[in-house]
């Protein structure tokens, strides 16, 4: 457990230590910091919800050919997984390319933040720890997510456009945010046509087909509860309903408030959505989770008519702290993710 929280603590430190406005730091911190989480994410043993499932998964390669694999489900990481068990490698190399990819979008997400060090400090107890640890595929495709949502920040919209539709190769459900990115300025009426054509596409072939299938049955009709739901969206839900506060103070400063404001829309949707439909509204709501980091990156400088800065920075990093002791000790599904085990060294 204590990997989890020294991760935390040099986060949240730096982002005490960063003035109020954009910190460009030096390429050797960003590096250093990527490799230590790719590592910590990426060589993890037996960590995590979902790992014995992945594991099968990886073994069953072994009766399957490359197009046997890629028809199953989510190709692009049915690729990795079958090149890597074909070269003799075991599922700790798929887990290592995955976050690489996740870290790589982390960071060129968080970098285009005003506090890039604060915003990648809320993303540990859950973004990282929960969903990269847990919930692999998704992890990768929010990764490419945001590193589309960097380019999108840039004015690249078509960057943007292929990274979610890289995304969709490891996850499918991926697709629905190509429709949030129509809300950024700067783009011309046909490609925001056509952003409403693949997100429409996507959510039909990542919601609504599979309804007569496994995703209805299981997700709806079950009524499946996904542990924790409620909490995870009410994570989504503040930073929400903080834009909408500091709404006016956001346009002054930043140019990207039609993009937030939907999908902080969305989040607050969630919410009450979520009893109906707990597990498919809860992992549709893992890509509502960059509005946490962007929100509270921002709200020292859109609060601070109202609260110093530091302060802010300090409730901010004292709620996540609270998040996150709660969660590896007193959620149900924590046993998964404590201890921590990792292939370099024992267990933390």
């Amino acid at each position: 457990m204590s990997t989890y929280f020294m991760m935390y603590v040099v986060l949240a430190v730096m982002a005490l230590r960063a003035p109020l406005n954009r910190m460009y730091t030096t390429q050797w911190k960003w590096l250093s910091v990527g490799v230590v989480l790719t590592f910590v994410i990426g060589l993890r043993d037996r960590v995590g919800g979902d790992w014995f499932n992945y594991l099968r998964r990886f073994n069953d390669l072994e009766f399957l050919t490359l197009a046997e694999a890629l028809s199953v489900k989510d190709p692009g990481y049915q690729w990795i997984s079958y090149v890597m068990y074909d070269w003799g490698f075991q599922i700790y190399a798929v887990n290592f390319i995955c976050a690489v990819i996740f870290v790589t979008g982390l960071i060129a997400f968080s970098r285009r933040q005003i506090n890039p060090w604060l915003a990648m400090a809320v993303a540990v107890p859950y973004l990282i720890i929960v969903v990269s640890m847990g919930y692999t595929r998704q992890g990768v495709a929010l990764g490419l997510v945001m590193w589309g949502l960097a380019a999108l920040d840039r004015g690249k919209f078509i960057h943007f456009m292929m990274f979610v539709a890289l995304a969709t190769a490891f996850h499918k459900s991926a697709i629905l945010m190509i429709g949030f990115g129509i809300f950024q300025q700067g783009k011309g009426a046909w490609l925001k046509v056509l952003a409403l054509v693949f997100a429409a596409m996507g959510i039909w072939s990542a919601f609504v087909e599979d309804a007569a299938g496994d995703l209805w049955k299981n997700y709806v009709d079950a009524e499946m509860e996904s542990q924790g739901a409620m909490i995870r969206v009410l994570l989504n839900l503040i930073p929400g309903v903080l834009l909408l506060y500091f709404r006016k103070r956001w346009k002054q400063h930043f140019n990207d408030y039609g993009l937030w404001f939907m999908v902080a829309i969305a989040s607050i949707a969630s919410v009450g959505l979520v009893g109906s439909a707990s597990t498919a509204v809860d992992r549709m709501a893992l890509y509502f989770i960059p509005i946490q980091m962007v929100v509270y990156a921002r709200l020292p400088l859109l609060a601070r008519h109202i609260i110093p800065p530091k302060i802010t920075m300090i409730l901010i990093l004292c709620f996540y702290a609270l998040i996150m002791i709660v969660w590896l000790t007193s959620a149900v599904n924590a046993r998964y993710w404590v201890p921590y085990d990792n292939v370099l060294f024992p267990s933390f």
